[in-house]
């Protein structure tokens, strides 16, 4: 009876590709500390050595990058809204 049974289960596929849920957020969970460490010693650096200009411009680009990094999505809404402001219909 149990070798009957056995014989008719199907089998189930294996997983089409490799699990990448939630990697993204793994990640940005793992640099952004690091991200913030490197960010503060630079500006630190600037700021003793009294390179008022570079630290600014410094300043301005981790800015930058900090909200591309921690707000992913942010590209995708700015173009839509840009799209929009200029008229252009999203398909």
């Amino acid at each position: 009876m149990l070798l009957s049974a056995m014989e008719f289960a199907q089998p189930t596929a294996p997983p089409a590709g490799v699990n990448t849920e939630g990697l993204a957020d793994f990640l940005r969970s793992f640099f952004a500390p690091l991200f913030l460490v490197i960010v503060s010693v630079v500006a630190l650096f600037f700021l003793f050595t009294r390179e008022i200009t570079r630290f600014v411009q410094f300043i301005i680009l981790a800015i930058a990058i900090g909200v591309i990094f921690y707000v992913p999505n942010i590209i995708e809404v700015t173009a839509k809204a840009i799209a929009g402001a200029l008229g252009i219909s999203g398909g």
